[in-house]
């Protein structure tokens, strides 16, 4: 059995930022209650013509340079997104055909915030069987093309990016220790956006009524994320026989800064050993945990030898947790 480790990493934003005076012109909000309840300062907003697999192959191209690999050598690629940039194909075809990784299977995985978890425990495994050798798994949104700005409870929080990691065999005590993912679709409609699928398709109707745009129940939401980060967190260390204790850093999914900071209450961690952006990259779904490993390991806050615990939760539900050894 193989041990699957992460040997590079990536991440790439659109140049446009949105900031809170920004959006103080465009609906009934202020800078003081946005920074109050979500802590963000300003997020990343791709313009017009710009479109997910853009980001993604700027941050899977980065990561394959970083882990001194060309693309022929990646065998799978998947990509978390919420955001496609077209039904079919696949974003994550579409990142293989621009990064020219022509030995690949490209896939998309569709678990919101939580998705590039999913998509690390999914390759994780065929590494640590031998099925593969090399993976690419990244987190990217264009979630700006999917906000109301006629709605200040959405509008203010979610933003665009994209993240990327090479996954590898690594040494024995290093790499992915565990991984655990859940989900429960009961909550569908606390965080969601209804048209456009199957069940109410694109028409008048459903652009009238805004159904395209996200919707979110944010007060519901908040106590089922923490709950099920905190959860989960404990149950994957207690499966790799761990405690929080023993992680030097924790990533949790930049949803809202309140979130993250009731997670850290619950989990007893103190303060300098969570990891925090959102001020001045707000939400980026997918793309969040895997851009805040790659700024933690350019600045130096994970170091070779360091225990990264990574968690998350978005809409549908889904939530997971992830032991990192770097």
């Amino acid at each position: 059995m193989n041990n699957a480790g992460i040997i590079g990493m990536g991440h790439a934003y659109p140049s446009g930022v949105l900031t809170n005076a920004d959006l103080e012109r465009i609906v009934d909000t202020s800078d003081e209650w946005i920074q109050t309840r979500t802590g963000i300062k300003q997020r990343h907003k791709a313009a017009e013509g710009e479109y997910t697999s853009q980001f993604g192959t700027k941050a899977a191209q980065q990561a394959l340079d970083k882990a001194g690999l060309n693309a022929e050598d990646i065998e799978i690629i998947v990509c978390a997104t919420t955001t496609p940039d077209q039904i079919m194909p696949s974003t994550g075809a579409l990142i293989q055909a621009q990064i020219g990784a022509t030995n690949a299977a490209g896939m998309d995985v569709f678990a919101t915030c939580s998705g590039f978890l999913y998509g690390i425990t999914m390759v994780e495994s065929m590494i640590r069987t031998g099925q593969i050798k090399h993976a690419l798994v990244i987190g990217a949104e264009v979630l700006t093309k999917y906000v109301d700005y006629t709605d200040r409870s959405t509008c203010v929080i979610f933003s665009d990016g994209a993240g990327a990691a090479v996954l590898a065999p690594v040494e024995a005590g290093k790499g992915i220790l565990a991984t655990k993912i859940r989900s429960d679709g009961r909550f569908e409609e606390h965080l969601y956006a209804p048209g456009g699928g199957t069940k109410l398709g694109t028409t008048y109707a459903t652009i009238d009524n805004r159904d395209h745009f996200f919707k979110m129940k944010g007060n519901e939401l908040f106590k089922i994320a923490v709950r099920s980060m905190a959860e989960i967190s404990k149950e994957m260390l207690d499966k790799a026989g761990y405690t929080i204790a023993d992680v030097d850093l924790v990533i949790p999914h930049q949803a809202n800064q309140r979130i993250t900071d009731a997670v850290a209450s619950r989990l007893n961690i103190p303060e300098e050993k969570i990891f925090s952006n959102i001020a001045e990259h707000g939400n980026t779904s997918s793309a969040s945990i895997p851009i805040a490993i790659d700024e933690c390991l350019q600045s130096g806050k994970i170091k070779q030898g360091d225990l990264v615990l990574l968690t998350a939760f978005g809409g549908g539900v889904t939530w997971g947790a992830t032991l990192i050894r770097f």
